[in-house]
């Protein structure tokens, strides 16, 4: 086994400034064995630190080879090198890169959770404890001193038993007393065989390492050793060629870390969500009232029968000269074409017209329809109170009638119309029956009418001899060989050739159905797709705050990559927040639109109708759109160099 951790091979960095090149490493080679304390001293711009941040692959060379265990760590991808930055390498910062927002012991467990360690809680507790901290587990970065900080990082850069750490100036902000005990904690860390590479412009620091690297103007112009070190065997350690496994721990710190950014802004993240709340309670409220008056609209063709036809007058031309005959339907037409019962079940022939109708003082003007005995059955009709008339009443032409509820309120009132008499047209009628509820047909109210027996209607109340319209119930769902049987019918009757079939006009409910629900439906979607543009806005305001939440989380995104994060990681955290501000803004919204749909409901009186499918679209919409417009913020926050992130301010 070979005792060489590190090798690098004439490592230069070079940074180019405008027109100006800015040569900080000018062919560095240097080799560390397993076991080594070295200090790495220089003054300011030497190139010190830039070195540190090359050999703990926060940083990439312009040029030249650096080996770990004698691979060549600058071909490996990022799953590779977050491998190495997770399980070879501990990092103590000189600024600690604590996150205040964690206690002492979520900070030393984060590298676990990017590495897939388990007990991650008393590994973390135990650590603190050996560096003098276990009373202060449950503390936050702000409750500590810059000393007990330090010390939580060393303890974050030992939890995944690194083989080597690199301290950068970590006693750079300590008192004398403090940098000794941080120092005496390395140098026992080492003699349990870690390796350690310090960074420092102190001599005093520098007395503790076993040897001594000097830097100056970017170039090793010395390397002393300072002490006699006990040689080590060498551990086997195997590098992962790929690490990008995602972790249920991962997930679950992700998602944790969302829900505290949210809280910890909360009247930012409101404001963000303000977006997609209003586009889910306008998707929600919309697609509840188009739904409601698709419902409603079915219910009211329903209670005309679903497997009706309706046959009618019509126009036809003759001689060219178009709309100039019409063609009338009689009583012994519906008889004719009654006989065919293989086809039609029931046969309702229908006349209507208009009338005053009096009770005591009060009058009103209303429809009146004539109608056979089965009118009740093919229409949905059977009287909620009282009875229909008879088929006997109905050829003795009998002064009777049932009346609808708007007729019922115009004329009685809270009084019981059943068993009175009434005045239609000055002829004395007798209510034996109140029709259910139909509600608004269109423009025409359904309720204001008054139905009475068909003989009666038409010889002593409207005094016609013609039929308006022949109302056929069809059997087993035969509407089109129905069809074809009322037309071929009626013509033959007329005398008319098939170049006169609009003489008849045949209406099929079913396909009326088909029609007014598919204009509904596209209204109805409609309308969601116009709420749905105040969820792209929402989109926007949570690309816009997400893109703000990577500048101000920069040194962050450094720590957690410096740590074993992988691009894969950083863009799945920004992604998940992302998310989670979206989805918690659209059940809010949902919430919203529930309640908007019945306050409408209740104070307009117009129907809605909340679907559980539009529910889930909206919800899914809005997780979506948080997907979709975090994308691109979370894609910037995992492309970030380490080193960079790190710097920033």
């Amino acid at each position: 086994m070979n005792k060489t951790l590190l090798n690098i091979k004439n490592i230069t960095k070079v940074y180019n400034i405008g027109d100006n090149r800015l040569d900080i490493l000018k062919g560095i080679n240097l080799t560390v064995e397993e076991g080594e304390f070295v200090a790495i001293m220089g003054p300011s711009g030497s190139g010190k630190s830039t070195l540190m941040h090359i050999l703990g692959l926060l940083d990439r060379p312009t040029d030249g080879v650096y080996e770990i265990y004698g691979q060549n760590v600058l071909e490996f991808n990022d799953n590779q090198t977050a491998f190495l930055r997770s399980k070879i390498i501990g990092f103590v910062f000189q600024q600690y890169n604590l996150l205040n927002k964690m206690t002492a012991t979520d900070n030393v467990a984060l590298p676990m959770v990017y590495s897939g360690g388990t007990n991650r809680k008393e590994q973390a507790e135990k650590l603190l404890g050996e560096v003098g901290l276990s009373d202060r587990t449950e503390h936050k970065p702000t409750q500590l001193s810059g000393g007990q900080q330090q010390r939580v990082a060393i303890a974050r850069a030992l939890v995944n038993n690194p083989k080597i750490i690199f301290a950068d100036e970590p006693t750079g902000n300590l008192s004398s007393a403090q940098s000794d005990e941080i120092m005496q904690i390395l140098t026992d860390l080492n003699k349990k065989g870690i390796s350690i590479i310090l960074v420092t412009h102190e001599p005093d620091i520098a007395k503790w390492a076993d040897r001594l690297i000097t830097i100056k103007d970017g170039q090793v112009i010395g390397d002393t050793k300072q002490k006699e070190k006990e040689k080590i065997e060498p551990k086997p350690i195997k590098i992962e060629k790929n690490s990008s496994r995602l972790s249920f721990a991962e997930f679950a710190e992700n998602f944790f870390s969302a829900v505290r950014a949210i809280i910890s802004n909360k009247t930012r993240s409101v404001l963000t969500m303000l977006g997609i709340i209003i586009g889910v309670a306008s998707i929600i409220s919309m697609l509840a009232l188009g739904n409601g008056a698709q419902k409603s609209l079915e219910q009211q063709i329903t209670s005309m029968g679903t497997n009706l036809i309706y046959l009618m007058p019509g126009r036809y031309s003759v001689g060219g000269v178009a709309g100039t005959v019409v063609r009338r339907i009689y009583l012994k037409d519906v008889e004719a074409l009654a006989t065919n019962t293989e086809l039609i079940k029931n046969i309702d022939a229908n006349v209507s017209g208009s009338a005053q109708v009096v009770y005591g003082n009060k009058n009103t003007n209303t429809s009146i329809t004539g109608a056979t005995y089965v009118y009740q059955h093919m229409q949905n009709a059977v009287p909620q109170y009282g009875r229909f008339f008879t088929k006997n009443e109905d050829e003795s032409l009998a002064k009777v009638c049932v009346i609808g509820t708007t007729v019922v309120k115009n004329l009685f009132g809270n009084e019981n119309p059943v068993g009175k008499y009434i005045k239609i047209n000055r002829k004395q009628f007798r209510v034996i029956g109140i029709l259910p509820v139909k509600g608004a047909q269109g423009p025409r109210d359904g309720d204001d009418i008054i139905i009475v027996p068909l003989q009666t209607a038409m010889k002593r109340l409207l005094g016609t001899k013609y039929i308006s319209t022949v109302a056929v119930e069809v059997r087993d769902g035969k509407i089109s060989e129905t069809e074809t049987y009322l037309l071929k019918t009626m013509l033959e009757r007329n005398k008319l050739t098939s170049e006169q079939a609009d003489a008849f006009r045949i209406r099929n409910m079913s396909d009326m159905i088909k029609m007014l629900t598919t204009t509904t439906q596209t209204m109805t979607m409609l309308l969601g797709a116009v709420a749905g543009i105040s969820l792209i806005v929402g989109g926007i305001g949570i690309m816009n705050i997400m893109l703000v939440s990577v500048s101000e989380r920069t040194r962050e995104i450094g720590l957690r990559k410096a740590i074993g994060a992988t691009k894969v990681a950083v863009l799945l955290q920004f992604l998940i927040e992302s998310s989670v501000l979206s989805l918690l803004g659209g059940i809010l919204g949902v919430s919203l639109g529930v309640a908007i749909s019945f306050a409408v409901s209740k104070f307009a009186g117009w129907a809605v109708y909340v679907s559980s499918f539009s529910v889930i679209l909206s919800v899914g919409f809005s997780a979506f759109v948080g997907i979709v417009f975090g994308l691109w913020p979370a894609k910037k926050a995992s492309e970030l160099s380490p080193i960079e992130a790190l710097r920033a301010d």
